[in-house]
């Protein structure tokens, strides 16, 4: 028993040098947006704002014909915060096989039916693969990547081995909806001008989304492991009435709203958005 002791205080001991180590190594590096990035990554978007007006730019508009073939193209938006009427959660599951882990995002729809979506990521260059073990240690910085549906959603939906799930957010409040989005787009712009380090646990997809939905409204989001694993967020969700459920439960939510047949049937003309949403199709 007391080498079972001995040996476990000189693990910690060890693993408290190497996580010293690794600090001294890694705490004085800044974040940039000077480098160079995948075309994917390669600006910024940034929000001008007057009063309930927008214009948003860099948005990207790929066309996507695999995750190496595509179309690069940039536009502009333009809305009214007030014009936000609904609010739509997309989880994708990078290796199925792997339940935890997952990337979410949202997507901001407006009255004349238009929607623009909101992807958090890691800002990569050339050569860089995501790693949560890299994305621990300051390997990667974070952006607020807005992109119209087709691309962003379409991307993970129509070229990756990726499972795919679209939920419709239930949103507390009146207002909340423009509220949730004039806090993205602030945050956007703060990220334009001041760049950030990305981070695994603390500053990552999810515990942005959590940190936006409890500025709107406090406490909405609990703290909990689904946070910072996506994966396991569903149960979440459905146990904070954060997505709406059509049918009686979560599981069967989940079969319903897996939209990568729906996406791989769109003909490239037609509404995307509408495609994905058409249960029927």
């Amino acid at each position: 028993m007391n080498y079972l002791i001995t040996m476990a205080i000189v693990l910690l001991f060890v693993i408290v040098i190497l996580l010293f180590w690794i600090w001294t190594k890694i705490r004085h590096l800044t974040p940039s947006n000077d480098l160079s990035w995948v075309n994917e990554n390669k600006f910024t978007a940034y929000a001008e704002i007057k009063g309930d007006n927008v214009l948003l730019k860099n948005v990207r508009d790929f066309n996507w014909r695999t995750t190496k073939d595509y179309d690069e193209r940039w536009v502009e938006k333009k809305f009214k915060i007030s014009d936000c009427t609904k609010i739509w959660l997309v989880l994708e599951y990078f290796y199925p096989t792997r339940r935890p882990v997952a990337h979410t995002l949202l997507s901001f729809e407006f009255k004349n039916g238009e929607r623009i979506s909101c992807s958090i990521e890691v800002r990569r260059e050339p050569g860089e693969r995501f790693s949560p073990i890299k994305g621990l240690l300051r390997e990667f910085e974070i952006m607020y990547v807005w992109a119209t549906e087709e691309d962003v959603i379409g991307v993970r939906s129509r070229c990756r081995k990726s499972e795919t799930h679209l939920f419709e957010a239930v949103i507390l409040g009146e207002g909340n909806q423009s509220r949730m989005l004039e806090s993205y787009l602030k945050r956007t712009n703060n990220l334009h001008e001041k760049p950030e380090f990305y981070n695994s646990i603390f500053n990552n997809c999810t515990t942005n989304i959590a940190s936006h939905v409890n500025e709107v409204y406090p406490g909405r989001v609990p703290r909990a492991i689904g946070v910072i694993l996506p994966g396991l967020s569903p149960r979440l969700l459905s146990r904070n009435n954060l997505v709406k459920i059509r049918g009686e439960n979560i599981k069967e939510e989940m079969k319903t709203n897996q939209i990568e047949e729906r996406a791989r049937s769109w003909d490239g003309k037609s509404d995307f958005g509408e495609t994905i949403r058409n249960v029927d199709s």
